[in-house]
């Protein structure tokens, strides 16, 4: 149903407007209480349709939010607003008269600017309960999480038959010259989440990055110029490009002709991860309708919908994944990772610097 190109594609594409239907919640049950498990036909509440503020990527199964508007008679409209800068831009400048009812997409990387922002109400979702502890980021409740995913170095497994790269340092050894392509950072959300992980993973970023540009590093302003330009998925001759961890089972599932075996492999020492979340938007005429939506998004029905749509990670306890996902992906068990308040006080300062050191 999805190409390659598409699912994985970063969130700062856009693909302008939607409308799609449904989806699948926690209603009261008849003690009053939210259930975790299969969601109540019955509602009282009359029909409406609320809005759904997302990025570019979003895709579920088509009857995904057919079923939330069977089950609870609240249809959803989803409107696509380019990548999550852009997305949460659009929602500060609508704050307190927004656009839509409930936003996601945000992600750790941008979550301190909406909380300060105040474009977000608080809820915090009965459904939490079966969330796993290290993706609750937010004590606040501002923002719910979803899925995650971590962005890492994914390399042509042909290109290195006995000199695979194992750690984040060893891209800038002269053996790997020539042969890494990334996303400038400014521009690009996986480039800006492997500046990070520099940032995190190495005693002095900016003279890593000055190695890396000694050694070779070619940079594109998005991630398809870089997977399908510079790397050999698209016919380059970069054997290494900034994707995601869950880019090798794409490989194979997309592959033509079919394979079980994916072309490409992840350095997982380089892995930085990334948190989705869903918000209410302040200000909302809808807000029992939108809580409704993020306990739904937190339901197994959604969990286990999101991998072979989104090709990230559920966060919830129990959730399935697709085969695919148990034969081919990795998860990093250390992932690097910065305090959302630090990325925001240093945003700038970072990518002005990246700059000056890669492109000036």
């Amino acid at each position: 149903m999805f190409h390659l190109r598409k699912v994985l594609a970063p969130v700062f594409i856009s693909l302008g407007l939607i409308t799609a239907c449904g989806s699948d919640k926690a209603l009261p049950n008849e003690q009053g209480s939210r259930s975790t498990g299969e969601v109540s036909a019955e509602t009282t509440e009359p029909r409406k349709t609320i809005r759904l503020v997302t990025h570019g990527s979003f895709a579920v199964s088509d009857d995904i939010f057919v079923q939330f508007e069977e089950q609870t008679g609240i249809r959803v409209e989803v409107l696509m607003s380019g990548d999550a800068g852009t997305m949460l831009a659009e929602s500060i400048l609508t704050a307190g008269n927004p656009i839509g009812d409930v936003i996601f997409g945000i992600d750790n990387t941008f979550m301190q600017r909406a909380i300060e922002a105040n474009v977000l109400e608080q809820y915090e979702s009965p459904q939490l309960e079966i969330v796993l502890d290290e993706f609750e980021i937010d004590d606040l409740h501002y923002l719910t999480p979803i899925d995650f995913g971590d962005v890492c170095v994914n390399y042509w497994i042909d290109s290195f038959p006995s000199n695979q790269p194992t750690k984040l340092s060893d891209l800038t050894q002269p053996q790997y010259a020539n042969q890494l392509v990334v996303q400038n950072p400014e521009t690009s959300s996986p480039g800006l989440a492997f500046l990070l992980a520099t940032i995190a993973g190495t005693p002095d970023w900016e003279q890593y990055w000055k190695d890396l540009r000694d050694n070779g590093v070619a940079i594109t302003s998005g991630w398809e110029d870089a997977y399908y330009g510079e790397f050999k998925a698209g016919g380059g001759d970069r054997s290494m490009v900034v994707s995601y961890a869950s880019s090798p089972p794409a490989e194979v599932l997309y592959a033509d002709p079919p394979t079980d075996q994916s072309p490409t492999a992840v350095l997982l020492d380089s892995c930085y991860r990334q948190i989705e979340f869903a918000g209410i938007l302040a200000g909302t005429k809808h807000r029992e309708a939108a809580e409704s939506l993020i306990d739904f998004m937190l339901s197994p029905r959604f969990q286990n919908d999101v991998p072979l749509n989104m090709f990230v990670f559920p966060v919830i306890e129990g959730a399935v994944l697709p085969q695919e996902f148990i034969d081919h992906a990795q998860v990093a068990e250390s992932p690097l990772v910065i305090d959302p308040a630090e990325i925001e006080s240093n945003r700038d300062t970072w990518t002005d610097r990246w700059v000056e050191i890669v492109l000036g």
